[in-house]
């Protein structure tokens, strides 16, 4: 294969097969269970990275199970982690801290083209007579349980749709050869073509245990604000760099956490 060919088809690895496809990503029938929970704002402060910033009177985490059945490139599979709401030079958005999926094309993609936090887990996502279930195993531990009463109420879709449509923030990283980072960089993409097909609130439970290699009880729960649940077909947007931490730093004003440990 001459140079010109490997560069040609240098889209993913394997060269020759890589884990996924090219995008665009679509997905159809979508699922969500999201419960949102406040926690400890020292536990947040000691993971959300700046430049993003987050609510310190709130501290407000999103419990995510989320049911693909039919994904463009990806096949079925489901997904489950922690968003948390923060935001970026004055626009409010999610940063997502972890995800645990059960399906290698999806994590490869995801962390080499956005860099999602991917790693390899079992959740679910059910209905249960009349209670939608949420889980998340890693290994043979039961991390995660997340319960919501089946379509107690309907919500209000153009607010979900907004919140489904503002930005996203992750942390990409790459390494080198030689160990050392590559690439460090503050990404953000958007959910786009988004049609929602419905979506409802009921009463919610979150329970989650240590684990020492998915570590969701380090931003323990200490009480649930809300859930929702949602259907929609979407296409996953491919991203584009915000901030580069290899970069020269630019001097930047103090968080408000930051500004309290110098005064």
């Amino acid at each position: 294969m001459r140079e010109n060919e490997v560069v040609k088809r240098a889209f993913a690895m394997p060269l020759t097969n890589p884990a996924y496809p090219p995008g665009p990503y679509r997905f159809v029938n979508r699922e969500y269970l999201i419960i949102t929970y406040r926690t400890d704002p020292a536990k947040l402060r000691s993971v959300v990275p700046a430049p993003l910033e987050f609510d310190e009177r709130e501290a407000l985490v999103k419990y995510e199970f989320i049911r693909m059945p039919d994904s463009n490139g990806f096949g079925d599979y489901t997904e489950s982690g922690q968003v948390i709401p923060v935001s970026f030079r004055g626009r409010k958005g999610g940063y997502t801290h972890c995800m645990f999926l059960n399906d290698e094309g999806p994590i490869a993609g995801g962390r080499e083209l956005w860099g999602f936090p991917k790693k390899l887990g079992q959740p679910t996502l059910r209905t249960e007579i009349d209670t939608l279930i949420g889980t998340l195993d890693y290994g043979p531990v039961r991390v995660a349980t997340g319960t919501m009463g089946y379509k107690h109420r309907e919500a209000d879709l153009a607010q979900v749709k907004a919140a489904l449509e503002e930005p996203n923030f992750l942390l990409k990283i790459i390494p080198h050869v030689d160990g050392s980072p590559r690439i460090c960089e503050l990404v953000e993409y958007h959910l786009e073509q988004l049609v929602l097909k419905g979506a409802w609130t009921g009463p919610a439970a979150l329970s989650l245990t240590p684990h020492a290699l998915a570590p969701v009880a380090d931003l323990p729960v200490l009480e649930v604000v809300s859930s929702i649940h949602i259907r929609a077909d979407l296409t996953l947007g491919l991203g584009k760099v915000v901030h580069d931490y290899l970069q020269p730093s630019v001097r930047r004003p103090l968080r408000n956490y930051e500004r309290s440990l110098v005064t």
